[in-house]
C-alpha cells in the first residue's frame, strides 16, 4: 500500500477547496445555456448530463493531459509542457470555454505568487491554462498523479452543482444525491484516462460546444460561460 503523504494530501484539499480564490465559481462551462435551453431542467436530466460530460470530455481530455503535465512538470520537460498546454488551448471549441481555462489559469498565478509556489523564472509556458497551474501546484505538493485527477474530477463536479442548485430549483440533497451517484463514475473515470494514447486524447461535445457558443449572446445570465 501506498504510504499516504499528510501534507500532500492537505495541499490538494486547498487546491480543490471552493474557498480557492480564483473565481471558478463565476463560471459554469455552457451549463447555464443547457438550462435555458431546456436540455437540463431537473436532477435526472443534470445527471444524463454531467456523466455526458464526464465520459465524452473529461475522460479524454483534462484527466490524461493532467497526468502527461505533471509527469512533465516532474522531469522539467518544458517543450512537453508548452506542447500540451497549448493542444488544451486548441481544443477548447468556444470563445468562453477558452477564456474561462486562461482566466483561471491567470488567477491561480496570481495566488501561487502570492504564496511564493510559482515555478521557477522561465518554466511558466506562454499563456498558462489552468489545468497546467493545477498540475504544477500538484507536482510542488508531492500529490500522487491519481489522486491529483480525482482532485480534479472531485472539484469540476462539485462546481457544476453549485452552479445548478443557484440556477435550477435544485435543492442541496438533489446535490448531494448527485455525488452520490457520480463517484463512482469519477473513479472510472481516471482509469480509463490513464489507459489512452495520445492518438486517443481529444473530447467529443458537440452539445457542450453548441450551449457554450449560444451562452455568448445569451440575454440574462448568472455565469460567464
Amino acid at each position: 500500500m501506498r504510504e499516504r503523504d499528510p501534507l500532500a494530501l492537505m495541499g490538494l484539499m486547498q487546491l480543490v477547496s471552493p474557498a480557492l480564490p480564483i473565481g471558478a465559481f463565476a463560471w459554469s462551462q455552457g451549463l447555464e445555456s443547457a438550462f435555458e435551453l431546456n436540455w437540463v431542467s431537473d436532477e435526472e436530466s443534470l445527471n444524463a448530463w454531467l456523466s455526458g460530460v464526464l465520459e465524452d470530455g473529461l475522460t479524454s481530455c483534462e484527466l490524461p493531459v493532467l497526468a502527461r503535465l505533471q509527469a512533465a512538470w516532474a522531469m522539467e520537460d518544458h517543450e512537453a509542457l508548452q506542447y500540451w498546454n497549448d493542444w488544451l488551448q486548441a481544443n477548447r471549441e468556444t470563445a468562453e470555454l477558452a477564456e474561462e481555462d486562461l482566466r483561471l489559469g491567470q488567477a491561480l498565478v496570481r495566488l501561487l505568487d502570492d504564496l511564493d509556489l510559482l515555478p521557477v523564472s522561465g518554466w511558466l509556458p506562454q499563456r498558462p491554462t489552468y489545468v497546467t497551474l493545477f498540475a504544477w501546484l500538484a507536482h510542488r505538493r508531492g500529490v500522487a498523479v491519481e489522486d491529483t485527477q480525482l482532485g480534479f474530477a472531485w472539484a469540476w463536479l462539485e462546481n457544476q452543482l453549485a452552479a445548478a442548485c443557484k440556477a435550477l430549483p435544485l435543492g442541496q440533497t438533489a446535490a448531494q444525491r448527485l455525488i452520490e451517484r457520480l463517484r463512482p463514475e469519477l473513479a472510472s473515470a481516471v482509469e480509463v484516462a490513464n489507459r489512452l494514447s495520445d492518438a486517443e486524447l481529444g473530447p467529443v461535445l458537440p452539445g457542450l460546444a453548441l450551449a457554450s457558443a449560444l451562452h455568448e449572446t445569451q440575454y440574462s445570465r448568472l455565469f460567464r460561460s
